[in-house]
């Protein structure tokens, strides 16, 4: 079971040279794979800057991208976080919450974030999408702190942890290539479309 969190694949592509070569640089001189979780998220979270903060271009998607860009939404921001952490044997997967897009409540999109496993706490969120000004997401093993609370009706924590990133998330960053095209048209699900996928 845990080898689906181990995999490289096309979007979490650690198998890529740049990606591998990333993660030995942050794993360098340590063994601990708390130590070595923690570097990986806090480098993502800070030095991939995130696309719309930032008015960056292009729309990356997958981890590669993400790095040779050094800017991705959430989602590729999640993607590199992954890929990082598998190329340095430490299981992870992807995480969503459903959340107001403007904090006032509809319309409603998807965001990005990761589990990690680690054998001392089980699965651990962390989210690197990058702080500023009122999100100060950090790595507090075993307490989290993400960047964005549940605080409205019809924001959700969606509980699972998923090995591949949600197809519906792939094709958002596949159809727009503005941040601001992306940014009008976030990925969304319903929450009853959430338990179908998680049945399949």
């Amino acid at each position: 079971m845990m080898e689906r969190f181990l995999r490289s694949t096309e979007i979490i592509n650690w198998s890529h040279p740049d990606v591998r070569h990333r993660a030995r640089m942050l794993a360098d001189g340590a063994n601990d794979p708390l130590e070595i979780s923690k570097r990986c998220f806090e480098w993502v979270r800070d030095e991939i800057r995130h696309t719309w903060d930032y008015q960056l271009k292009p729309i990356t998607c997958t981890a590669s991208e993400a790095l040779r860009a050094g800017t991705g939404y959430c989602y590729a921001k999640s993607h590199l976080l992954a890929a990082l952490l598998r190329a340095n044997a430490i299981p992870a997967g992807l995480c969503y919450q459903r959340l107001s897009r403007d904090g006032n409540g509809p319309p409603y999109c998807l965001h990005g974030l990761n589990a990690l496993y680690l054998p001392q706490i089980g699965w651990y969120r962390v989210d690197a999408r990058g702080n500023r000004a009122g999100i100060d997401a950090q790595f507090t093993s075993p307490r989290e702190q993400l960047a964005f609370p549940i605080a409205l009706q019809g924001e959700a924590d969606l509980p699972e942890v998923w090995p591949d990133p949600l197809p519906v998330v792939i094709e958002a960053l596949m159809a727009h290539d503005t941040s601001e095209g992306l940014y009008e048209n976030l990925p969304d699900i319903l929450l009853w479309e959430k338990r179908e996928v998680n049945r399949r």
